[in-house]
């Protein structure tokens, strides 16, 4: 995710506290949608409100990430 902001980000995850409950949270949340997708009857709804969640996340992470690079 956000290879062009690879060093930004892990400076992020240690500097700043809300972008790194962002980043954990995508991750978590990543883990989920993969494990339900592989039970033998996925909930779809389920599955859909944890991806929305999760591209909720990915688009604050990324605003976070474009509004830093902005300062500097």
């Amino acid at each position: 995710m956000f290879p062009e902001y690879r060093e930004l980000i892990s400076r992020l995850k240690k500097e700043d506290a809300h972008f790194s409950v962002l980043f954990q949270r995508h991750n978590e949340l990543d883990h989920e949608v993969s494990r339900e997708e592989t039970r033998p009857s996925p909930d779809s709804i389920r599955l859909m409100e944890m991806k929305r969640e999760k591209l909720h996340l990915k688009d604050e992470m990324h605003r976070i990430l474009r509004s830093y690079t902005a300062e500097e």
